[in-house]
């Protein structure tokens, strides 16, 4: 290989473990070109499972800051890079190595850390991302059905629902520990407030009739002459 030729394969590497949020080193000695197609649809367009020379690789790991990959990089290798969830190309590249034993997983780089063979395995047995999340929220969903509704309601009936919540936990500090949501207050402590008469309803009152002038008393009338 020339060197210009060389020098662009060590820069496209190079950008491969940068834009990527892990990388996992495998030999896929004995794998047919069909194996290798179909182990990349697993993976998805999320990952990209490229076949690498390692004496270039070795230049570009160290251009890149990753470290422990020299030890790994023996015989035909291909690298995983993997710009989605870890999670889940660690669990694709588990079960294509479990049905395809040729395929070897030997270690990776994942969040600026070395990892070995034993770790990614570790990685595809936990929950994908999405699962999780899913769980995180369905944990905080009575907290957050409590908080949108003093968002909600009246300014006057929160303050006082948020009064009667203080009060509860002055009286029991285990309240504000967590676990068991916000507590509910009782009917009285949140019952509705009258809400005050807006200028706009109160109708100004008549004042008292004004008179033009004060009455005068009837003059007496005065005899004839």
């Amino acid at each position: 290989m020339a060197r210009p030729d060389k020098a662009a394969a060590v820069a496209e590497i190079v950008d491969a473990f940068n834009d990527s949020a892990g990388a996992v080193l495998t030999e896929y000695r004995g794998l047919t070109v069909k194996q290798l197609q179909e182990l990349r649809r697993i993976l998805g367009e999320t990952t990209n499972y490229a076949v690498v020379k390692n004496t270039l690789t070795k230049i570009a790991a160290g251009q890149a800051g990753v470290e422990g990959f020299d030890d790994l990089l023996i015989g035909p290798t291909a690298i995983a890079f993997i710009n989605g969830d870890v999670v889940e190309a660690a669990k694709g590249l588990r079960d294509f190595a479990k049905a395809n034993p040729a395929l070897v997983i030997k270690g990776g780089f994942v969040d600026g850390a070395s990892v070995d063979a034993k770790e990614i395995a570790k990685l595809a047995d936990l929950e994908s991302r999405e699962v999780l999340l899913g769980k995180m929220a369905g944990a905080m969903l009575a907290s957050l059905s409590q908080a949108v509704y003093l968002l909600n309601a009246p300014l006057a009936q929160a303050a006082r629902l948020a009064g009667a919540l203080q009060a509860k936990a002055e009286q029991d500090p285990s309240i504000l520990k967590g676990g068991a949501g916000v507590p509910a207050a009782p009917a009285e402590d949140i019952a509705e407030v009258t809400p005050a008469t807006t200028p706009e309803e109160v109708a100004e009152e008549p004042a008292p009739e004004a008179t033009d002038a004060v009455e005068a008393p009837a003059a007496e009338e005065t005899p004839e002459a």
